[in-house]
């Protein structure tokens, strides 16, 4: 299994409701992408933030599905939505070992 998670720092002229809506798109990938094992999405609410209040975390089955993932219709506007409202995105991926 593979782990992506991805750090938003939003613009300083985005809206509380474009980070909303944000955190809403995110979300609405579940279940919407075969491979995709678990998708969860929210805002900090601790100030260990440094700018980046929103996170993502999405478990694939394996690399080629976080490969696919990036192409997928469900997610092409979401990366969309995001180059719109985001000033820089942080993202690491690593396989998960037991």
């Amino acid at each position: 299994m593979v782990e992506h998670i991805v750090l938003f720092k939003l613009k300083p002229e985005a809206t509380p409701e474009q980070k909303e809506e944000l955190i809403r798109r995110l979300r609405g990938m579940a279940g919407k992408i075969e491979g995709i094992v678990h998708l969860s999405a929210g805002e900090s609410f601790t100030q260990r933030h440094k700018g980046y209040t929103v996170g993502l975390v999405v478990r694939f089955v394996d690399r080629e599905t976080l490969e696919r993932y990036g192409r997928h219709p469900e997610h092409v506007p979401v990366k969309q939505y995001v180059d719109q409202v985001c000033e820089d995105v942080i993202a690491v991926d690593y396989e998960i070992r037991s």
